[in-house]
């Protein structure tokens, strides 16, 4: 599993294109979701979510997905919890001070950024996770608040 969470930041850049995508396709299921009603739709896609990202990202589903600012390289894997960069523990060799074994979170996340065309998001300092949103899907969610502000771009009048 780590070994393929290394593979995804190495190749951050080729999955911010694929992620781009997948959103795209997204928003355009946006009505038929809305329609069909995204709490019935939750457990389903929060499913395929846990398994696709666990094996992609080592994802902890915590429902707030940061990895396009983060260069594929998910901070809920940092032992401290640490979500806005790394702790003063960063060993020399990048690796984490609390498992030797691991290369920081935050060495990969910058390593992934700055291959990625939205490198500069890294800067951003991140919410605290709401723990009330663990397990839930944020692909859902990103789809939810992206096709409400596309109806209500749509509804404006010109």
């Amino acid at each position: 599993m780590y070994a393929v969470r290394l593979w995804s930041v190495r190749h951050a850049r080729l999955l911010e294109r694929l992620y781009q995508i997948f959103e795209d396709v997204c928003l355009r299921l946006h009505p038929l979701a809305r329609a069909v009603g995204y709490e019935r739709l939750e457990r389903p896609v929060a499913a395929v979510e846990r398994r696709l990202k666990g094996l992609m990202f080592d994802c902890q589903m915590c429902g707030q997905c940061v990895l396009s600012s983060t260069g594929m390289s998910c901070p809920m894997n940092c032992p401290k919890g640490l979500r806005n960069g790394p702790c003063g523990g960063v060993r020399d060799d990048g690796h984490c001070e609390v498992k030797p074994e691991m290369i920081c979170v935050w060495v990969l996340a910058w390593k992934g950024s700055n291959q990625m065309r939205n490198g500069a998001a890294i800067r951003n300092v991140q919410l605290a996770v709401d723990h009330r949103l663990e397990g839930r899907s944020a692909w859902l969610a990103v789809m939810r608040e992206k096709g409400a502000a596309a109806d209500n771009t749509r509804r404006r009048p010109a």
